[in-house]
């Protein structure tokens, strides 16, 4: 008889993502596809071993909590309007030409309008995961690629999070414009009570006790998961709560440590974030879904580099850093997982669209992996001359 406990559960789901994650690697892929093809596998809809899929989802919803938390936290208010400033119009051009394209191909296939929008508006993201995790930082080169990887990402979160917002008030019915007004009116009052705890509360005890390492971990986690309750408290989602208390503290002196302290935590329940969306991916859909997936990812493989490349050479960037910035971020975002399961959640959008956004991203993340690592320098580069660049 199958024990069907947390532990087991827990046991099964990272000792199977340790081997996926290394089989990953061989192949030359993001372990993030281990995780979800690990709960495709083990879900009830592969093998069954991990059942509880409510508890599994439960769990993972913290892993996006610190997600946006370490988010804002790298967000400091003075590098975010410079980056406006430099990635801002790149950013919407191209998001607009990504939403516009994967509108049409969803409306080709005969989805609703609005699942079809929102089809379009998960196009526009393009992966932190694979953007950065595969980028070098030894070659100054690399560091100016990088740092326009990190201006358009950036934006493209910032987007990410009001569509999240708008989400949420959806997800309320009743008025929908009415909700979505008083939401983004509630948005300031819940910075506005953050700044002040953070600026007369927080940073005192942060200056008072910094030498006290576990204090300031406990500390942490006790502000990000505060000010996440504070909001769902107000009408807000915990996510963008954790993203205000996030930016609050973002000044902060201890930012970095926090930063460092928390991503192994933020990763234990991400690893299981990513696994509940393959144990929750319906197989029976795939049949329906297959061909307009293969159809939407080729176009995000071959579009977005297309169009990143032309924007960023008319902005005054060299053709060959372009070129390299639009296959980096030539592929579907994590960002559009969690949208994909929030509209769910909203009733926006059926199971159906849910699994086509999912299949995409993931199929995106596949060839988009391959393409970077066979062309590009990265940590797991497949020849020596990849490796030294």
């Amino acid at each position: 008889m199958i024990d069907h406990t947390i532990e087991y559960s827990i046991f099964l789901i990272f000792t199977g993502a340790a081997i996926l994650a290394t089989l990953a690697l061989f192949a030359r892929q993001a372990m993030i596809v281990g995780y979800i093809l690990l709960g495709i596998l083990l879900g009830p809809w592969g093998l069954s071993l991990v059942n509880d899929a409510e508890l599994v989802k439960d769990i993972s919803n913290i892993g996006i909590i610190f997600l946006l938390y370490l988010l804002g936290l790298d967000l400091l208010p003075q590098q975010l309007w410079r980056m406006l400033g430099e990635a801002l119009k790149i950013t919407l051009i191209s998001s607009l030409l990504f939403c516009l394209t994967g509108f049409a191909v969803a409306y080709m296939f005969d989805y609703p309008i609005l699942d079809a929008v929102l089809i379009g508006s998960v196009m526009m993201f393009s992966s932190t995961i694979l953007g950065l995790k595969l980028l070098p930082t030894t070659i100054l080169h690399h560091r100016h690629t990088g740092q326009i990887i990190i201006s358009v990402l950036l934006i493209q979160d910032l987007i990410a999070i009001i569509i999240l917002l708008l989400l949420q008030g959806y997800g309320k019915g009743a008025n929908l414009l009415v909700d979505i007004v008083a939401q983004l009116s509630t948005l300031p009052l819940l910075a506005g009570i953050a700044y002040i705890l953070d600026r007369y509360v927080l940073i005192r005890l942060i200056q008072k006790y910094d030498q006290i390492h576990e204090y300031i971990f406990l500390l942490a986690i006790a502000w990000c998961m505060g000010i996440a309750e504070l909001a769902a408290g107000l009408g807000l989602s915990r996510e963008i709560g954790a993203f205000i208390a996030g930016v609050t503290l973002a000044s902060s002196p201890i930012a970095l440590f926090i930063t460092d302290r928390l991503k192994p935590l933020r990763d234990f329940f991400l690893i299981i974030f990513f696994f509940s969306l393959g144990a929750s991916f319906n197989m029976t859909t795939l049949r329906g879904i297959i061909i307009p997936s293969a159809i939407l990812a080729v176009f995000v493989i071959v579009i977005k580099p297309i169009i990143f490349k032309m924007l960023l050479t008319r902005a005054g960037e060299k053709k060959t850093i372009s070129k390299e910035v639009g296959y980096r971020l030539g592929q579907v975002s994590e960002f559009s997982l969690l949208i994909a399961v929030l509209a769910v959640e909203s009733n926006f959008i059926g199971e159906i669209t849910s699994n086509l956004i999912q299949l995409t991203t993931l199929l995106t993340f596949i060839i988009s992996s391959y393409i970077i690592v066979l062309n590009y320098p990265t940590p797991i580069a497949i020849s020596d001359r990849l490796r030294r660049d």
